[in-house]
């Protein structure tokens, strides 16, 4: 009879990896890029080392991203199949990792702050057009971010004729998202908040809470943190605010 199965605790590898700064020479290429590419070229050109799992591959979409972002930190991991638009609107802190067939959808006049250290999972979707996400944030596989919706105003014409209301995102620092959960537009995270596998959020989620559920609704707040809860009316102690 074989034993029992248990849980077991491990080290965390991303949020606890030092970022080392990227050698002169991917930073000398990456400028020679964006000199020698305009954003059209550069995405062109991503598409020949998208899908690669090698070294090259890997390094090519590194200094691709960073000749196209507006901002690019050190460390950046881009895994196989991710895609984007408009990624010149895009700010990317140090030691972020994008996993593979994730898609970030920016806006030409939009915004996409990625912080530092932030994990994004497998195949997550961001609707990025007002979108920060602040450091050490983990992003689980699937999850999304919707941010902006048609009017479906007037009623009498189809909706995607509509005009698109855009709402900004706010992901708080040391926040974590579960796997497949959804952020609605205009909803902010609040600091070191868990959003749970699968919930939609609706609302805004205060510091340090624990909420799940479709729509998400407030479970309790983190053991063992900070007293946040002190300085909140008396309505959002029990989360129902």
């Amino acid at each position: 009879m074989s034993e029992p199965r248990s849980s077991r605790i491990v080290r965390a590898v991303h949020g606890l990896r030092q970022t080392r700064p990227d050698p002169p020479f991917e930073i000398g290429l990456s400028e020679s890029l964006k000199s020698s590419y305009d954003v059209a070229g550069l995405v062109e050109l991503y598409g020949r080392f998208a899908m690669g799992e090698g070294p090259v591959d890997l390094l090519m979409r590194r200094c691709i991203w960073r000749a196209a972002a507006r901002r690019c930190g050190h460390g950046l991991q881009v895994a196989s199949g991710v895609g984007f638009k408009h990624l010149e609107t895009f700010e990317l802190g140090d030691g972020v990792f994008v996993g593979a067939q994730a898609y970030i959808q920016g806006r030409f006049d939009g915004t996409t702050v990625i912080g530092s250290h932030v994990w994004i999972g497998p195949q997550a979707y961001f609707d990025a057009r007002d979108l920060v996400i602040e450091d050490y944030v983990g992003w689980g596989p699937g999850a999304k971010v919707l941010g902006s919706a048609h009017t479906g105003l007037p009623a009498d014409v189809p909706i995607v004729q509509t005009d698109l209301e855009v709402k900004p995102v706010r992901i708080g620092a040391w926040a974590d998202i579960g796997t497949n959960a959804t952020v609605l537009p205009g909803v902010t995270i609040g600091r070191g908040a868990i959003v749970g596998a699968g919930a939609v959020v609706s609302r805004d989620v205060d510091p340090f809470a624990i909420v799940a559920g479709v729509p998400a609704r407030f479970m309790r707040w983190r053991e063992g943190t900070p007293d946040v809860t002190s300085a909140l009316p008396q309505n959002m102690k029990t989360g129902q605010g």
